[in-house]
């Protein structure tokens, strides 16, 4: 049955599937039950499978990652929600020093499956702290998928692929696009959708290829789309690490040039390693250097400055430009 839903409805739903098919799965975090979550993504969880499997936590971030730790070690497949992007920090110690490294740490004798849940990136008028995008501390951490979704399609399959995964994963939601809708078979097989670690193409094109991820997939089909000269490829990288370079290194080696989008700062952002590899692999292919299109290295602004701050369709039809001017 094909279902209208929007990103935050589809996690949701991806949640529900998934605690209904493992009585291990336990969401937890601050105001995820009664209340549903800030950002309502728990909504009616609570209701319906009570506070020993939906639970309230104090406002302690360390907390919440160390406990997880506690429970997945005990068999239990923990999700956590951090949230906003910039309340993770107080949980960076237990997530980089332990979550990540205790699977190797035992030498595959103990597996850690933790989510963690984080509503990331701008564009929503906040303050302070909640519309960051930390995701190149997680992608530079050995041990932690992190994925992030684009579209209610893969919101709904792969919160369930990162609750099965027997490594933490990092599920990274772009907070500004929860309201995007979109068609959702709710009742396909599971192993019926695409691996959470591959790309998708978004739109097939000759000329560029254009890579985002999250947020960014709808400026850059937007922008494929204002392009009438030129016939642009969107690629929805959707996992950061690891990344699928074959699709990637595939898309460059017919169209030649490589323009990476992404709402993080530019210097050190995961488009930079993208960047460096493209051009390892594909040097004899490529007919310009890629081009990164970022957010500014400085904090993230007021939000009364955050259009300047974050790339947008302009930005990214510059950084094609820039891509032809060679």
């Amino acid at each position: 049955m094909s279902t209208n839903l929007t990103i935050g409805k589809a996690i949701n739903a991806g949640l529900r599937r998934a605690m209904e098919a493992d009585p291990k799965v336990l969401v937890m975090g601050e105001d995820v039950g009664r209340l549903g979550g800030v950002f309502r993504v728990t909504d009616q969880l609570h209701k319906d499978f009570g506070a020993d499997r939906v639970i309230d936590t104090p406002l302690a971030e360390s907390g919440i990652v160390g406990t997880a730790i506690g429970l997945a070690l005990r068999g239990y497949r923990p999700v956590c929600e951090i949230q906003f992007d910039g309340f993770f920090f107080p949980a960076a110690n237990q997530t980089f020093t332990q979550l990540a490294k205790l699977r190797r740490r035992s030498a595959g004798k103990v597996s850690v499956p933790v989510v963690l849940r984080i509503p990331y990136g701008g564009g929503i008028g906040a303050v302070e702290h909640h519309s960051e995008s930390p995701e190149a501390y997680f992608a530079h951490t050995a041990g932690l998928r992190v994925v992030t979704v684009a579209n209610a399609v893969d919101s709904y399959w792969m919160i369930q692929q990162a609750i099965r995964s027997d490594d933490p994963v990092v599920f990274l939601e772009p907070k500004r696009r929860y309201y995007e809708k979109a068609e959702v078979d709710t009742d396909a097989a599971l192993e019926s959708a695409a691996p959470m670690g591959r790309a998708r193409i978004a739109r097939p094109g000759t000329d560029a290829t254009l890579l985002a991820y999250g947020p960014m997939v709808k400026t850059a089909l937007q922008a494929a789309e204002a392009d009438e000269e030129r016939s642009i490829e969107v690629i929805d990288l959707r996992s950061i690490s690891p990344v699928d370079y074959a699709t990637v290194t595939e898309s460059v080696r017919r169209t030649g040039r490589l323009v990476i989008a992404h709402e993080a700062p530019l210097s050190l952002g995961p488009g930079a390693e993208i960047a460096a590899r493209v051009t390892e692999e594909c040097f004899y292919h490529l007919e310009s250097p890629v081009v990164r299109v970022a957010a500014f290295d400085t904090p993230y602004p007021q939000s009364r400055l955050e259009e300047h701050y974050l790339p947008d369709l302009d930005r990214v039809l510059d950084g094609v430009d820039r891509a032809f001017a060679y």
